[in-house]
């Protein structure tokens, strides 16, 4: 495909980068219709950043620890951002909370992943909770980015069912085998022009989805 029918994508990471790996493997083989054009972090030294260098894309470390507030990060964030032209902004792993100025910014045109089935358990240390709450299944959600942390619209949901025997950890892994089919899933339908963010509803082939999108499994 000639490069200049792909969509230009920009990931934000903070860790390990594992779901940016399933994207960059979607957008080698050719079944994702896009040119990763940045991968922008957070922290210096993680693991997404050789992958970004593995494959060739350019790499910005913007270390939030030396802005004065979450508002100087995120402009600085978004002229990063915006020097690439992205038309789709990816947070695969960013731990950061973003500023309503931010989100606006990119409203229907940023996405991210989150491990619960949303609504459920937003924010942090989802695994456990679900654990403790006594749950049958658990799973991860992608969705539109809006100003309402892990609230904005879901596009797609996988389920993973919870055994007696449980731990965070083993939970995490199911969970994340998961995430690397539906995130690039998301990736390529958004590339297709198939996905659209409209009012606070997502819509697929001009379909609107309901409150916990289209069901993967």
């Amino acid at each position: 495909m000639n490069s200049t029918n792909l969509m230009s994508v920009v990931v934000l990471i903070s860790g390990s980068g594992s779901n940016l790996q399933a994207i960059i493997d979607g957008m080698q083989s050719g079944q994702l219709p896009i040119q990763i054009s940045a991968v922008i972090s957070n922290k210096a030294d993680v693991k997404g950043l050789e992958r970004a260098a593995n494959a060739s894309i350019p790499t910005h470390v913007i270390n939030h620890k030396e802005f004065s507030s979450r508002e100087a990060f995120d402009r600085e964030l978004m002229a990063t951002i915006d020097q690439h032209k992205p038309q789709l902004v990816v947070l695969a792993g960013f731990m950061r909370i973003l500023t309503e100025e931010f989100t606006n910014h990119y409203l229907g045109r940023m996405i991210n992943i989150h491990p619960s089935l949303l609504p459920k358990y937003q924010g942090l240390h989802t695994h456990q909770r679900a654990i403790d709450a006594g749950d049958s299944h658990h799973g991860a959600s992608v969705h539109f980015v809006t100003a309402e942390l892990d609230g904005g619209p879901v596009i797609v949901q996988a389920k993973v069912a919870i055994d007696d025997q449980e731990t965070a950890d083993t939970l995490a892994a199911k969970v994340l085998k998961f995430e690397h089919q539906i995130f690039p899933q998301t990736v390529q339908w958004f590339a297709e022009h198939r996905l659209t963010m409209e009012g606070n509803q997502a819509l697929l082939d001009g379909k609107p989805l309901d409150k916990t999108g289209f069901q993967w499994n």
